[in-house]
């Protein structure tokens, strides 16, 4: 015990010295040179010369438009860590309560053009590198999109960070530093094909690797069990092999602040990388056998769990995370604190949906196992310390670990499971005396030929708060598939609907706009979205909304001319853009839209003159690699598009596009082109959604049904700005119940009965008659997501939506209160709202000392007419 106490007592010591400093210093500790943090134009042009120079190692005559890519976001970098260091000092000193934040995605886009708008030297750089012939949209170009989400989940995340750092709250993201995010998507004869996503072929700048803060993570083996020397009963888990996780810091300035928060990001790496004495044996592979098997981990975003490898990788990828993870939360919690009675006060670690839901059983490790706590207590920190947010109502999509599985991965952690069962179950019979039935349906495990741990269940028993993301979804948790533990514990259950940072999705991503609003209002609304209400002001101003309507057009023809560049296709942006870009699914229904399309397709082709609002169709989105249901829909789409863009008869009147690869960048270009936006998934299935959001922040209108954040976007901008169709979910589950008969829907509808015969008779497949059989069976027999149901509804309101569009100041009005009723929607929003009612966290403003510089206010992104060009 002695080098023990010895250890202790240095680190006590060190820690009174460093904060007796700390306390003492002056002011200005550090002088920092000013060509790595002055926020002038002269300075700026310094530092992005020196970097192309020392860091790329090029002049101008033979630097690439990386090159220079690379340099100018160096430069910026440098602002972010002088900030970065502010904002740690400035932690350290006040040890106020951190949010930890885990996800096993983060979508966070391009980061160049957003940390130059977040800094405020958007139009200085543009301007500097126009002094040297240069264009900042093509050096933006040049960033590799770092793919590490698969949609609205890591986005989600992303918006996230972005309201955390901009309000000014003390916060660490914690994922996996993929090495291959989510596929390349590239269409081959009309299929999706994945192509590895190889976004650090060439470096990134933005991250900075920690080696010093590497941790240790074991996998298999066996646990030991006995009574120390004190007599008292411990385990320790001997492991087959071990991991260890090295950090990546990306860091996340806010809008305007001094605040620079981070995103850790882990990469697996073998702790012995190397066997030297296989490799002078000949046995080359077996030399990085080690090597190769750790470093899988955190190679690929979700790898296809079809075959039992996958599933283990899946589950390795999950724990790696939450293990480095919460090692890292524990070294910084005891930098000053030598026991654990402030942890909860000091830590809120949230979990983004069931992912990270290993992290409950693995704090109770580390506080039972190495910090020698009894269980009570490290029980009581844990509830206290994690909430738990739930992202699905889908029942297959709450995860189910096998036992089998995890006690050979994870054997310590499946013996703590059932220690919190067995702890649990008697709280339900005490409470439920007798009542078995209601045991099972709540137990952590499920019994069965199989059995299996539920995710969920471990969340929601390990956590003080369990939350839904939209007002729907929160009651559909508590009334359905969480009610046994609302009824338990109904003070753990609230509702905190999603948001998006308008920074992102109307500043950058659609600065003609935002300049119009910023002319009208100022800039407070990029901080303050509730501002945008008082557009409504000039709602039905003639002159505002010509303006209005020509930036959409602007917008609609930058992404028409993607579209010729990208899909060799011509199309009219006087048409109505009429747009469904999310990930492919069927409860998201991409197959409705398409049932529409080949109505109206049929109904030309049987009058050429019939008179309706020329469309053009715009889908995009991903199919997960083993979900072979969502690729033959991207197949039918494709399908559909070449029969109906070849096909004269409605030529100038129907187009439909499939854009490749979607990502976040590409969404930037898509959000403000939309006039229509399909958010048309079945009542009850979509917990929030954003991409709503984010079309209606840019005035599209949304037709859709009851369902996510759909009714709150419809209560906020007013049904009459709304096209509304649908069962309800009470409806679907009424259909349910009583006996769903998709025939019923087939023989009663004429037209929907033609178009699915000519898909079955391979009309839109005419070298493979049958190919979209599958697809047909599903909706003809089962038909879960009640497309035929809604069909008939869904082309009413296509009519109204026809009618509306032909009148342009009317629909103009309804673009505008769209997007000035959008101030519930933001993340800022959402964020206040947990950290008040969950988190109990308060901002802690960075103060620069006065000889470093400070974000002010970039001109372009704030009142002057912006320079737009088309990034891609």
């Amino acid at each position: 015990m002695y080098p023990q106490k010895a250890k202790k007592r240095r680190r006590e010591q060190q820690l009174a010295r460093l904060k007796e400093y700390i306390q003492h210093r002056e002011p200005v500790a550090i002088q920092v040179e000013d060509d790595r943090t002055g926020m002038d134009l002269a300075t700026l042009q310094r530092a992005f010369t020196n970097h192309l120079y020392y860091n790329q190692g090029k002049d101008r005559r033979f630097a690439t438009l990386h090159d220079y890519y690379m340099a100018l976001s160096r430069a910026v970098r440098d602002r972010l860590v002088q900030r970065r260091i502010a904002t740690a000092q400035t932690y350290f000193e006040q040890d106020p309560k951190v949010v930890y934040y885990l996800s096993l995605e983060f979508l966070m886009g391009r980061q160049l053009s957003n940390n130059l708008v977040n800094v405020g030297l958007y139009e200085k750089a543009r301007q500097m590198l126009q002094g040297a012939g240069l264009d900042l949209d093509d050096l933006i170009d040049q960033e590799a999109e770092p793919g590490l989400g698969n949609g609205g989940l890591g986005r989600l995340a992303a918006c996230f960070l972005d309201s955390l750092a901009t309000l000014e709250i003390p916060a660490i993201g914690y994922g996996i530093r993929y090495e291959f995010g989510i596929f390349h998507q590239a269409i081959q004869d009309g299929w999706q094909v994945e192509h590895p996503d190889k976004w650090l072929s060439f470096g990134n700048p933005w991250e900075m690797p920690r080696p010093d803060y590497r941790v240790e993570v074991k996998f298999g083996g066996r646990t030991l069990h006995y009574h120390d020397g004190e007599g008292r009963y411990r385990v320790t888990w001997i492991p087959e092999h071990t991991v260890l996780g090295t950090p990546y810091d990306v860091l996340v300035p806010g809008y305007h602040t001094n605040t620079v928060n981070t995103l850790r990001l882990w990469k697996a790496v073998a702790s012995e990388e190397f066997d030297f004495q296989a490799f002078n044996a000949g046995d080359y592979i077996r030399a990085v056998a080690d090597k190769t098997q750790s470093e899988s981990i955190s190679k690929v975003l979700y790898p296809n769990d079809n075959t039992p490898q996958g599933r283990r990788l899946r589950l390795e990828q999950q724990y790696f995370f939450v293990a480095c993870a919460l090692q890292d939360i524990l070294r910084l919690y005891r930098r000053q604190h030598e026991s654990f009675e402030a942890f909860s006060d000091k830590v809120a670690i949230q979990l983004n949906d069931t992912h990270p839901a290993l992290a409950i059983a693995e704090l109770m490790r580390l506080l039972i196992d190495e910090s020698d706590l009894p269980w009570e207590q490290a029980w009581s920190i844990t509830q206290n310390t994690f909430a738990y947010t739930n992202h699905t109502l889908l029942p297959e999509s709450l995860e189910r670990w096998p036992v089998s599985l995890l006690g050979r991965l994870l054997p310590r952690h499946l013996e703590i499971i059932y220690e919190i069962n067995q702890r649990f179950l008697a709280q339900v019979e005490a409470r439920y005396p007798g009542n078995d039935a209601l045991a099972a349906q709540l137990s952590l495990i499920q019994e069965g030929p199989e059995k299996q741990v539920r995710m969920a269940h471990l969340a929601c028993v390990g956590s003080h708060s369990i939350n839904g993301v939209a007002e729907l979804h929160s009651r559909l948790l508590r009334e359905e598939l969480l009610a046994g533990f609302y009824d338990l514990w109904p003070e753990k259950f609230s509702n905190k609907t999603n948001g998006v940072t308008p920074r992102r999705w109307l500043l950058l991503s659609n600065p003609r706009l935002a300049y119009l609003i910023t002319e009208k209002l100022g800039r407070q609304w990029i901080t303050h979205l509730d501002d945008l209400r008082r557009l409504e002001n000039w709602a039905d101003d003639p002159d505002f909304q010509h303006r209005w309507h020509q930036i959409k057009q602007d917008n609609k023809r930058d992404l028409a001319a993607y579209i010729a560049y990208h899909n060799g296709l011509e199309v009219d942006p006087e048409s109505l853009f009429d747009i469904q870009v999310k990930r492919i699914h069927e409860y998201k229904r991409q197959v409705l839209n398409l049932l529409y399309i080949l109505t109206l397709h049929q109904r030309l082709q049987r009058d050429p003159a019939l008179d309706i609002v020329p469309r053009t169709f715009i889908f995009a989105g991903k199919a997960a690699p083993g979900y072979a249901m969502a690729k033959l829909i991207i197949k039918l789409i494709t399908a559909v598009a070449d029969q109906v863009n070849a096909d004269p008869k409605v030529a100038g009147r129907l187009k439909v596009v499939f854009l490749a690869d979607y990502s976040v960048s590409l969404g930037q270009l898509v959000y403000p082109a939309a006039d229509l936006s399909e958010q048309i998934s079945t009542a009850g299935k979509e917990a929030s959604g954003t991409g709503n959001m984010k079309f209606a922040m840019n005035g599209a209108l949304t037709i859709g049904t009851l369902d996510g954040a759909n009714i709150e976007i419809r209560q906020a901008v007013g049904a009459e700005n709304f096209f509304l169709f649908g069962l309800t979910a009470e409806q679907v589950a009424g259909l349910d119940h009583r006996g769903y008969a998709p025939m019923h829907y087939v023989h009663t509808h004429p037209e929907l009965e033609a178009v699915l015969q000519s898909l079955m008779l391979g009309h839109y497949s005419p070298h493979q008659p049958h190919l979209f059989q599958p697809l047909m069976d599903t909706l003809l027999y089962r038909d879960e997501y009640k497309v035929l149901a809604d069909y008939q509804a869904y082309l009413t309101c296509q009519e109204q939506v026809d009618r509306a569009f032909r009148d342009r100041p009317r629909w103009t009005r309804m673009s505008i209160l769209n997007t000035a009723r959008m101030g519930p929607f933001s993340s800022d929003r959402t964020i206040q709202d947990y950290a008040r009612d969950i988190w109990a966290v308060q901002p802690v403003p960075i103060q620069l000392p006065p000889n470093l510089a400070r974000a002010e206010p970039d001109p372009d992104r704030n009142g002057s007419q912006p320079e737009v060009k088309p990034a891609w």
